[in-house]
């Protein structure tokens, strides 16, 4: 037993001894330390003071719009208007799709919708 007791009083007096330390050492990390002398020594190259000719654009402003102007005879223009009729020939024309329709309208879709699918000659 006398030799468990004096390994522990070793232990112990080793433990606070400065021989071990249980904080880490400090290191220079020497790659950090160049970088950062490499930035505080670096010089921007002085820019040019017609650098931006060509890359930007001159800006000039639009021109003003102009104010509309209103008809004389406002009530007769808008009475013409009124009587006007409208005609097929300012109505936008359709596109053909393709499809035959027998009439115009909602009856005319309904008798195409009804109408027999063409029998096609296939052979299985």
């Amino acid at each position: 037993m006398s030799l468990l007791r004096q390994a522990a009083v070793a232990a112990r007096a080793v433990s606070r001894s400065s021989a071990f330390s249980t904080s880490a050492v400090a290191r220079k990390d020497i790659v950090q330390d160049l970088y950062i002398k490499e930035l505080k020594g670096y010089k921007a190259p002085p820019t040019a003071k017609d650098a931006h000719v060509g890359a930007v654009k001159a800006y000039s402003l639009p021109p003003a719009p102009k104010v509309p102007t209103l008809p004389s005879d406002l009530a007769a223009e808008l009475s013409a208007y009124d009587a006007a009729e409208p005609t097929k020939a300012d109505a936008p024309k359709v596109a053909a799709t393709g499809a035959e329709h027998v009439g115009e309208g909602a009856e005319g879709f309904l008798e195409v919708l009804e109408a027999d699918l063409p029998k096609h000659d296939a052979h299985h």
